[in-house]
């Protein structure tokens, strides 16, 4: 959305913060031998608490009020007590709400406990891209050019980028133009990222894969050629200079 007055700064603030702590709060709390359900309902209370709406569940019918994805799973991955979490799983928690007409979204991945499967090289590059695909953001840029930034980054770790998951406009709606921020560069956008915009920028990081299929569940994603793929995403505002990241409370980069 385009940012034209201070109240609407204010709304885009007051849910991206708390989006960011859910998603804080809900790394924290992930423990071995806890179901992803567990785990979902207690970041769904959090969200109650500040009287936010879960963006997935309001939007899609998502069953769930957050998407965890454990491993394999790329994305959208359904909460579940039948899904018991382990010592060195990688867990992707994604966490969009909405909060008096505005909406925001952030992600992570991350290991649980010690890194035992060694994912931590592919969750630290993850983290990096975006730190790095951020902070070249400005109005004016060409969205394509941040493409080519995230894919380019992600060949020097040694990593591929899933290409049809993408970051997106967000503020009104949890979807909105521009609706295809990707992880690789087409030539023929020649779209810009433009002043005063709020915008959700994603890295979808992977050893193997450069697509993501759905499941027969409906929902949950899987790489096309196996492997892992990491996600982090922040809800930043497009200035001159450098972007404000709305969802730092996530504390993602910590």
């Amino acid at each position: 959305m385009s940012i034209t007055k201070e109240s609407e700064l204010i709304g885009m603030k007051k849910i991206s913060e708390v989006v960011g702590l859910t998603l804080k709060l809900m790394r924290e709390y992930a423990k071995v031998g806890m179901s992803t359900k567990e785990l979902d309902e207690y970041g769904g209370e959090i969200l109650k608490s500040y009287g936010a709406k879960s963006a997935p569940y309001i939007t899609y019918g998502f069953p769930g009020y957050t998407c965890i994805s454990v491993n394999e799973e790329a994305a959208h991955g359904i909460p579940s007590k039948k899904k018991i979490l382990k010592e060195g799983d990688l867990i992707n928690i994604d966490v969009s709400a909405e909060l008096n007409g505005f909406w925001s979204d952030n992600g992570s991945s991350f290991v649980l406990g010690k890194d035992i499967h060694n994912h931590q090289p592919l969750v630290d590059a993850s983290k990096n891209i975006l730190h790095k695909a951020i902070s070249n953001i400005k109005g004016g840029v060409k969205i394509a050019d941040i493409g080519y930034l995230i894919e380019t980054e992600a060949r020097k770790y040694g990593f591929k980028v899933i290409k049809n998951l993408a970051g997106h406009g967000v503020g009104r709606s949890l979807h909105e133009k521009p609706e295809n921020i990707l992880n690789y560069r087409v030539k023929t956008n020649r779209e810009r990222f433009r002043k005063n915009t709020t915008v959700a920028i994603e890295t979808f990081i992977s050893t193997n894969s450069t697509m993501a299929v759905e499941l027969n569940d409906g929902w949950t994603l899987v790489g096309n050629k196996g492997g892992y793929i990491t996600q982090h995403e922040q809800t930043i505002l497009v200035t001159n200079n450098s972007p404000v990241i709305l969802t730092k409370s996530n504390e993602i980069w910590s």
